[in-house]
């Protein structure tokens, strides 16, 4: 399990350098500063996280055991999609509803970040 992290960890970094590359130079002749700078939210949160999947890659090495550790991982990942994701799509098209889901994405990084230290306390306490 430490290996998919990691591998989705630098998947996610290449794709951020990408989205972020195109957002300076791309976007920034056609959209509104306002809808740049939602978009380069999107891109700045989603490559805390990618970073944050190659944590918990290397974290699993030393409790490769840890459901909790595994489980913040995959909350990362859905972070990215249910936060990064729709914000990209809302920058790009204009489609508001996407930003309903937002909240869920943002929630889920909390989350993965929360059962993350809980994990790491647990695992550091019964060492």
């Amino acid at each position: 399990m430490p290996k998919t992290f990691l591998l989705l960890g630098a998947i996610n970094s290449f794709i951020c350098i990408a989205l972020g590359a195109f957002g300076a130079h791309g976007l920034k002749q056609i959209m509104t500063s306002d809808m740049l700078e939602t978009y380069l939210t999107g891109v700045q949160y989603h490559f805390y996280h990618a970073l944050g999947l190659l944590f918990v890659g290397l974290i699993l090495f030393h409790f490769p055991k840890s459901r909790m550790i595994q489980a913040s991982g995959w909350l990362m990942l859905l972070g990215i999609l249910l936060f990064s994701v729709t914000i990209y799509v809302y920058s790009l098209t204009g489609i508001r509803s996407m930003t309903m889901i937002t909240p869920f994405g943002g929630l889920s990084f909390i989350t993965a970040w929360a059962i993350l230290a809980v994990a790491l306390w647990k695992e550091n306490n019964s060492a």
